[in-house]
């Protein structure tokens, strides 16, 4: 049953503090972008291993959010709160004494384990306490979150590497997380009502064998020497995720899914689901790989890398309330369709113009259309993608929307970079200098991610238009 105290709470004091401990722990999924290089050489690893800090960080996510449908139900909001704040603290300061490679990435899976929680719990809260009516400008402050924190990862990190080892990114972030934990556990308190509802061990299994294969699958394209791993890996992925399908239907006769795939039966989800994932395709896979450009093959530092950045994020984020009022105003179809449209021909224009001597003004100014588009994309479809839902399948969508978001980054970041270090190498090793062999693989890179991205214009089209707009209802929700 809802605490007695969560009507002393007003909305938005509780909303505002998921939000800002989400902020702080989404914006770890790219603070280690600009430090691959600096990781690549303290560590003695190669790109394709590098990558790994940032892909096991969502992959780790993308594991563990299917989990979220059943905590959400089981335990309390502030039980959930302090796992997730704890298994992220505890990561970071894995992280930051991490003695190799090895040790840091499993301080990532700890850090990405605690992220995976937060996210559906805040998605789930919004949707339990705000209205329909104005749920697109609630989501504007989530797309702070969701975009401009990712976005902004890289600039932070920039900063902190130009003073001091890429250990401190992890070392000024312990003490942020703490005090989000300490927060938590002495403001929060708990919304909506528990239920029981039984673990299924065996779906948790499937889940990550399906996930987690496919995306080492994608890690290994274009690698000749890894293609009995990748086929085996890709086999288990898919019979996995089969199986799991299986599972949950069967779950769902009962009563008792461990992830309710009936969520799939609303349009608007299930197209708002592949748009997600094609965008956090784009927004990973560039977020990776335009560093290591700006830095091999431009030479800029890593805070100019952070700099040249912030705009393109900044303007993500704070665009983010002003779309929502769009989208309550005008809908999801007319915002997406030109906004996919334009993040389509940005990853094109940067195949184009990136060269040894393209100005660094022109490639912030595309960067930040980039990111614009980005940010008009993703809060609409969030919103649309959740308001199809019936209100038993809140916490259920807010979890495959977790999970899917993610797999789409982690298999964007390990395809992109693969595809990149291995164009790079095999011209390298033809005789071609290696900032020329970068620079064609960083090419090959944007190509293929244009053509990937060209996917979530159709899938824009598809948005169903509501029946009747909504009415604007200002006597309850979040005051805003």
């Amino acid at each position: 049953m809802t605490e007695p105290a969560a009507a002393e709470r007003t909305p938005w004091s509780i909303i505002g503090l998921l939000l800002g401990a989400a902020f702080v722990v989404i914006l770890n999924e790219t603070t280690m972008a600009v430090a691959l290089p600096s990781l690549m050489h303290d560590l003695s690893v190669s790109a394709q291993t590098a990558q790994w800090v940032s892909t096991g960080f969502m992959l780790a996510m993308a594991v563990v959010i299917p989990t979220t449908g059943y905590l959400l139900n089981r335990f309390t909001t502030r039980q959930i709160f302090l796992a997730a704040m704890g298994l992220f603290s505890a990561g970071t300061l894995m992280a930051g004494f991490a003695p190799g490679f090895a040790p840091l990435l499993i301080a990532r899976l700890v850090q990405g384990s605690g992220t995976a929680i937060m996210m559906p719990l805040l998605m789930t809260t919004i949707l339990q306490l705000v209205p329909v009516s104005r749920r697109g400008q609630v989501m504007g402050f989530v797309s702070i979150v969701m975009s401009m924190a990712p976005a902004m990862g890289p600039t932070i990190s920039g900063l902190i590497l130009q003073v001091a080892s890429w250990r401190w990114i992890f070392f000024v972030m312990l003490p942020i997380a703490l005090t989000m934990l300490v927060t938590g556990a002495v403001r929060l308190v708990d919304i909506g009502e528990r239920r029981r509802q039984r673990l299924d061990p065996l779906s948790i299994v499937l889940s990550g064998l399906g996930f987690g294969g496919l995306v080492f699958a994608l890690n290994k394209v274009g690698d000749p020497t890894g293609l009995p791993v990748l086929v085996g890996s890709l086999a288990v992925g898919a019979v996995s995720l089969i199986l799991f399908v299986f599972r949950q239907v069967a779950l769902q006769r009962i009563d008792e899914p461990f992830l309710d795939l009936r969520t799939f039966g609303h349009r608007n989800f299930s197209v708002g689901i592949g748009l997600l994932m094609i965008g956090f395709l784009s927004l990973m896979g560039v977020a990776l790989v335009f560093p290591i450009y700006l830095q091999d093959v431009r030479g800029l530092s890593t805070m100019g890398t952070g700099l040249l950045l912030l705009p393109g994020g900044l303007a993500m984020g704070l665009l983010g309330p002003v779309i929502g009022r769009l989208f309550d105003r005008f809908g999801a179809r007319v915002l997406v369709v030109p906004a996919a449209s334009t993040m389509t021909l940005m990853v094109f224009v940067l195949t184009w113009i990136t060269s040894e001597r393209t100005p660094v003004l022109l490639l912030m100014a595309v960067h930040v259309v980039l990111s614009l588009s980005l940010s008009f994309m993703f809060t609409p479809t969030f919103t649309a993608t959740l308001n199809d839902l019936d209100p038993d399948l809140y916490s259920h969508g807010s979890a495959l929307v977790g999970t899917l978001q993610q797999v789409g980054g982690a298999a964007g970041a390990a395809l992109l970079i693969t595809v990149m270090a291995q164009r790079a190498s095999g011209l390298e090793r033809a005789g071609m200098h290696p900032t020329d062999a970068l620079l064609a693989g960083t090419h090959a890179t944007f190509t293929l991610a244009g053509f990937i991205a060209m996917g979530a214009i159709l899938l824009a089209l598809a948005l169903r238009k509501p029946a009747t707009p909504p009415a604007v209802d200002v006597s309850d929700g979040v005051a805003l």
